[in-house]
């Protein structure tokens, strides 16, 4: 005996299938949108990036960047049981 073409099992797993296509297209979509929006970000700063070391926005991130390996080095020296 065959099972009809619109088995209660067979219905529910097209209709999960649809369902996890529709999420992933709008989750694609939004990560896509997320994407071009840090793209804009990026060039409204590259603009007044003129790549110089003595520039106001690589200076300070050249400070926050040795700022960082102070604390690594730190953190190091605590999980080593070094005293500082």
């Amino acid at each position: 005996m065959m099972t009809p073409l619109l088995d209660p099992t067979i219905v529910m797993a097209a209709t999960c299938l649809v369902g996890i296509a529709v999420v992933a297209a709008a989750l694609l979509r939004a990560w896509q949108g997320w994407l071009d929006l840090k793209r804009q970000e990026l060039e409204r700063v590259a603009p007044g990036r003129t790549g110089e070391p003595d520039s106001p926005g690589m200076g300070t991130a050249r400070i926050e960047l040795a700022d960082l390996r102070e604390r690594i080095r730190k953190l190091e020296a605590i999980a080593s049981g070094v005293e500082l």
